[in-house]
């Protein structure tokens, strides 16, 4: 197949759909990816990186746009003029420059304005669109509080639903997305369930203690988090559970090592500093995509968070099919989606915003012995396998194209764990 994607973001930035590229690309299917130039997460393009371009990456071509950086305006203004700027220059400078293709992919983890490009493709060309739903956009935005507004909320959702009905199939990377979906007038016949995965450098590997040393990962058991540090991880729970820890007996030997970046990263350091946590909390800062796995060896326990709002209940964040391909115990403080699965992963889960729960959680993984430990994370890697292996997922992401496309029948709906497509409650409340 000839296959193009249509995605703001792109190698060099650290998303899944490099290795959703490169997967299309190693099984014979030409791949051209329409996207801006690098500029995540900081919102201002890398050096030398700002021009229209095309370059290729793992023999994946990328057509590059320019995105606008918004300046000295705040983080809102800035990512709003990223995604329109996306739109627009992707429409009238990306799409002139693509060449032919069978189907379309939209990878849309920003927001549904990344189809723009995409249905226009359609409307010149005729060319088919898949869209994956990687964030529930809008409604994402009101659960971090990015807009409030009941008046733009509608006007967004609308241009959400509008853009929906155009695409011949509508994938949800969790489950729960689908009843949302639904009511946002999906027909169910093009509408499946497909999950992330973990790129193949996520498997078990041994704890180096140079690697350890290095890093600046502390002695004792640690519970470490690895990821985004922003509004939806709820970084109030995990400095709380510490804090707690810190008067527990139990929890004497506990140490806190987090990974990452992210707008709250500043706010996470001032009240490690403000609460005495110091000795018991270690920021390890951002860490180079490709050292992740030998730094999550040192895991004693891996910890995932998220806030407690009806949008992050739907969600099951993509280090989670990281977390459980490294085989290590996990403990979750998260509600729905997310907690199902670390549960049925053999982790633990605890309800989203519970620091004490999260911190007795932590106490009760630290008391088990390296046996049971050791098959904590043994079922979290079978859970892996089992449910969001790559080559799996990559067979149903050729099946939904080839049959938009309309080179072969309509893939098999095969639930990749959790209850069969069309089962479930109806779509929550989303409370504005």
């Amino acid at each position: 197949m000839r296959v193009t994607i249509v995605s703001q973001y792109f190698w060099p930035e650290r998303f899944q759909v490099n290795d959703l590229a490169v997967g299309l690309r190693e099984r014979g299917h030409r791949v051209t990816v329409l996207t801006g130039q690098p500029s995540h997460p900081h919102r201002q393009a890398f050096a030398g990186r700002w021009r229209s371009a095309r370059e290729w990456y793992e023999g994946v071509e990328a057509v590059r746009v320019p995105l606008a950086s918004g300046g000295g305006g705040g983080e809102l203004w800035r990512l709003a003029l990223s995604h329109l700027s996306f739109a627009a220059s992707a429409s009238v400078l990306g799409v002139p420059r693509l060449p032919p293709s069978d189907v379309v992919l939209v990878y849309q983890v920003s927001p549904v304005t990344t189809l723009v490009p995409a249905l226009l493709l359609r409307r010149i060309r005729g060319t088919p669109v898949v869209l994956w739903v990687q964030d529930l956009w809008p409604w994402s935005l009101y659960a971090t509080g990015a807009v409030r507004s009941e008046r733009v909320l509608t006007l967004l959702d609308r241009m959400a639903r509008a853009g929906y009905r155009r695409c011949a199939r509508v994938l949800g990377r969790s489950e729960d997305f689908l009843p949302l979906l639904r009511e946002a007038a999906v027909p169910v016949d093009r509408l499946d369930y497909l999950p992330n995965w973990a790129e193949e450098r996520y498997r078990p590997v041994p704890a180096d203690p140079e690697v350890r040393r290095a890093a600046g990962i502390p002695d004792g058991f640690v519970a470490m988090y690895a990821g985004d540090l922003g509004v939806a991880q709820s970084l109030e729970t995990l400095v709380a559970a510490a804090e707690r820890l810190r008067e527990d007996p139990h929890g004497a030997r506990v140490r806190w090592a987090v990974l990452g970046g992210g707008p709250r990263a500043e706010w996470l350091a001032d009240e490690v500093r403000r609460r005495g946590l110091g000795d018991r909390v270690h920021l390890l800062g951002r860490a180079p995509f490709e050292r992740l796995p030998d730094l999550l060896a040192h895991a004693d326990v891996l910890v995932t968070t998220l806030r407690r709002d009806p949008v992050w209940e739907l969600t099951v964040p993509s280090r989670v099919q990281s977390f459980l391909a490294c085989g290590r115990p996990m403990v979750s403080s998260a509600t729905g989606a997310t907690a199902r699965v670390v549960a049925a992963a053999g982790g633990i889960a605890v309800p989203a915003e519970d620091p004490v729960a999260l911190a007795d959680a932590v106490v009760k993984v630290a008391a088990l012995g390296p046996a049971e430990r050791a098959a904590m994370g043994a079922a979290a890697r079978r859970y892996y396998l089992t449910h969001y292996q790559r080559a799996a997922l990559l067979d149903r992401v050729e099946r939904h194209l080839r049959a938009a496309a309309g080179l072969s029948a309509a893939p098999e709906r095969v639930p990749v764990g959790g209850p069969a497509v069309g089962a479930g409650a109806a779509a929550p409340a989303l409370s504005r």
